[in-house]
């Protein structure tokens, strides 16, 4: 169920940061999701970011790696306010259905490329299986 992706495929990676991160040995968002804290914040020290930056990029992966949410989807988490597999693991689906829906409406300003409430669910689901371990 863990998928993994090249760090370049995560949505709205800065492709100056991408190469740094390339350039730091870092290709596959496998390797982003095991960084600690501290290790993030010696990464963005060490590549002259903000410590946001990195955690911004390390929380896409970390959604990433559920099947049902990819690269396709963990963006949008995120502007949904979900930054962690543990947190959309204890999200009712209900809620988040309706945050994914506001957001789509004033970025988008339509609903009918929202994920459906079976596809949240599955997003739910996964995570609450992945946390589980």
């Amino acid at each position: 169920m863990r998928c993994n992706w090249p760090i370049a495929e995560l949505p709205g990676l800065d492709p100056n940061l991408g190469k740094e991160l390339d350039g730091a040995g870092l290709t596959e968002t496998r390797q982003l999701v095991v960084l600690s804290i501290e290790q993030q914040i010696a990464l963005a020290t060490s590549l002259g970011h903000h410590p946001r930056h990195i955690q911004k990029v390390v929380a896409m992966a970390s959604l990433a790696q559920l099947s049902s949410v990819g690269c396709d989807y963990c963006g949008l988490l995120l502007h949904a306010g979900i930054s962690s597999v543990a947190q959309l693991a204890l999200t009712p689906v209900s809620q988040l259905h309706r945050s994914v829906l506001r957001l789509h409406v004033a970025v988008l300003q339509r609903n009918d490329l929202t994920p459906t409430v079976d596809r949240v669910q599955r997003w739910v689901t996964q995570a609450k299986l992945l946390a589980e371990g």
